[in-house]
C-alpha cells in the first residue's frame, strides 16, 4: 500500500535554491515539489475531502509548514558512537546517538569503524556493524579507521570500496595507538588512487607532540588548559603540509578531518589553488568555542579536551572564510562524547590521560543555523556544508542531502524564529555536560522525517531504534 506526505506552505531551502514550494513524498521517497499555491501543488491533495480529512485512510497527511524551512536532513560525516578511547568508551552508543542526532535534524551518520593492531580491516568493520545494526533511529554508514598497513590490509581496502565502504582514515597522531608512519600512510593512499576511495587525515604531528606533553608534565603543567598549548597549531600545519604532499606524490584525494588552525586552513588553500584534489573539514568547536573553555578553572576545562584542540579565538576568522570561500567544505562534528564525571575526571592531574572529545551530534544544525542568522554564512551555504557536501564528498549524493525527486525523504521542517538555550538539562545525548551550556541561539528543529517516516514529531519522539538502516556509499563526486 503507498505512503504519501505532503509538506505544504514552506520555504524550501537546498544548496543551490530556494523557493516558497510544497513537497510530496510517496513510499519514503521525494516525488515531487511544486511551487505553493500552483496547479501542481494542488494536485498533491487531488482525493481529499473537502474538510481536508483522508478520502481514505491509506491517502496519508498533510504537515503545514507556512513560516518554516523545510531542508534536507543533516549529513555528520564524523561520529564516533561507542568509540573506545583511553581506557573507557564514548558514553553515546548508536541508539542514543542517533537519537540525539534526530533531535538536531541530522538524518544520516557516517561513523569509524576501528582496526585494531595485528587485527583485520573485516574483523574491525564486523564489530561496528554488529554494534550499530538494528539499533539507530536514522541511516547511517561506515568509515574505516587503518591502523595496521600491510599487504593484506592494501588488498582488503579493495574489497570494502566494493562493499560501499570507501574512505578510510588514517592517524598522524596518537603513537601507538592509532598512528601510521608516512610510509604506512603513502602505501595506503597510493591504493585509494587506484580503488577509488578516499584517505581522511588527523594530521597532527604526533611523535613531536609527544615530545612536548612529556615536558610539560615534568615541569608540572597538567590542567587542562595545556592540552591545548602542547598541541600547536604549527604542528598541525605541518602535518597538514605533509599529508598534502604524500597524497600529491600519490596521485590521490586527500580529506583532512577537523580543522583548528589558522595555518593548516593556508595550507588546504595552497594546495586547492594548484588544483589538487585536497579537501577539508572543520567542526562547530573550532567555530563558537576556544582556549577560553580549555581554562575554565576547577578542571571544567577537561570538558572541552579534544583533538585538534581548541585554539585561540582569533583562528576562527580564518575558518568562517575558508567556509565562505569552499577551502573548507563540510562541518561535522567529531562528536565523541565522555562524561565529566566518571571519564573526563580520568585525567586530573594529567592532562594528557583526559579523554579526547566533545559532544555536538544534536548541536550542529542549530549552530549553524545561528551562523546563518549572526552573518557568517548564507542560508544555502548552510545546507551546502551540512547536508549537500558531506552527502557529495561520501557518495551519498544525491540519495541524501537535498531535496529532489528520487531522494530518500530526510525532511527537516525547521522554525528559524524558535529561540532555544542550549543546555545538558535539554540535550538527548547521552553525556552529563553541554559544551554549549547557556548558549542562546535562534532557531529549532521542528519536525524531522527519515525515509518519509516521522522521527520527530512537533518536538515528540516517535521514531524507533531499527529504523535506521546501513547505507553503502559510492567514492567520492567531487573529484577532478
Amino acid at each position: 500500500m503507498s505512503s504519501r506526505t505532503v509538506i505544504r506552505g514552506g520555504l524550501v531551502i537546498t544548496a543551490s535554491d530556494e523557493i516558497h514550494a510544497d513537497v510530496l513524498i510517496e513510499d519514503g521517497r521525494i516525488a515531487a515539489l511544486a511551487a505553493s499555491g500552483t496547479p501542481a501543488a494542488g494536485a498533491f491533495t487531488a482525493g481529499r475531502s473537502e474538510s481536508g480529512a483522508p478520502a481514505a485512510e491509506e491517502w496519508g497527511r498533510v504537515i503545514d509548514a507556512t513560516g518554516k524551512y523545510v531542508i534536507p536532513g543533516g549529513v555528520d560525516a564524523h561520529t564516533h558512537m561507542e568509540l573506545p578511547f583511553g581506557g573507557t568508551f564514548a558514553s553515546d552508543t548508536f541508539e542514543t546517538g542517533t537519537r540525539a542526532a534526530a533531535w538536531g535534524g541530522t538524518t544520516t551518520i557516517v561513523d569509524f569503524a576501528v582496526q585494531s593492531v595485528g587485527h583485520t580491516l573485516r574483523e574491525g568493520l564486523d564489530a561496528w556493524h554488529a554494534k550499530a545494526e538494528g539499533n539507530c533511529a536514522i541511516d547511517y554508514g561506515f568509515h574505516m579507521i587503518v591502523s595496521d598497513v600491510h599487504q593484506e590490509t592494501l588488498k582488503e581496502m579493495d574489497k570494502l570500496v566494493e562493499e560501499g565502504v570507501t574512505s578510510f582514515k588514517q592517524f598522524m597522531a596518537y603513537p601507538g595507538v592509532f598512528y601510521s608512519d608516512d610510509g604506512q600512510i603513502l602505501r595506503a593512499m597510493q591504493r585509494s588512487a587506484e580503488n577509488g576511495g578516499l584517505i581522511m587525515m588527523h594530521a597532527e604531528n604526533g611523535i613531536a607532540i609527544d615530545v612536548l606533553v612529556e615536558q610539560a608534565l615534568a615541569r608540572g603543567e597538567t590542567d587542562p588548559r595545556y592540552h591545548g598549548e602542547v598541541r600547536k597549531a604549527l604542528l598541525e600545519a605541518e602535518a597538514t603540509h605533509r599529508a598534502i604532499r604524500l597524497a600529491q606524490v600519490a596521485g590521490a584525494p586527500l580529506y583532512v578531518v577537523h580543522v583548528s588552525a589558522t595555518e593548516a586552513v593556508a595550507e588546504l588553500a595552497r594546495a586547492r589553488d594548484e588544483g589538487l584534489n585536497v579537501f577539508g573539514e572543520t567542526c562547530p568547536q573550532y567555530l563558537f568555542l576556544s582556549t577560553d573553555n580549555l581554562a575554565e578553572p576547577d578542571f571544567e576545562g577537561a570538558k572541552y579536551v579534544c583533538s585538534t584542540p581548541l585554539r585561540p579565538r582569533e583562528h576562527q576568522a580564518a575558518l568562517w572564510k575558508g567556509l565562505r570561500t569552499n577551502d573548507l567544505q563540510v562541518v561535522s562534528t567529531d562528536h565523541c562524547p565522555f562524561c565529566f564525571t566518571g571519564q573526563k575526571e580520568l585525567g586530573r592531574g594529567d592532562f594528557s590521560k583526559i579523554p579526547n572529545g566533545l559532544p555536538g551530534v544534536e548541536n550542529r544544525m542549530d549552530l549553524l543555523h545561528q551562523a546563518v542568522v549572526d552573518g557568517h554564512i548564507s542560508r544555502r551555504r548552510w545546507i551546502e556544508i551540512a547536508c549537500a557536501a558531506p552527502a557529495r564528498m561520501f557518495g551519498l549524493y544525491p540519495k541524501k542531502g537535498t531535496l529532489a525527486p528520487g531522494a530518500d525523504a530526510d525532511v527537516v521542517i525547521y522554525d528559524p524564529h524558535a529561540e532555544q538555550v542550549l543546555s545538558a538539562e535539554t540535550h538527548h545525548m547521552n553525556v552529563d555536560y553541554s559544551a554549549y551550556e547557556g548558549r542562546r541561539v535562534t532557531g529549532r528543529v521542528e519536525t524531522v522525517l527519515s525515509r518519509g517516516e516521522l522521527v520527530i514529531d512537533r518536538r515528540e519522539y516517535t521514531g524507533r531504534a531499527g529504523h535506521g538502516v546501513y547505507t553503502p556509499r559510492s567514492t567520492c563526486q567531487y573529484l577532478a
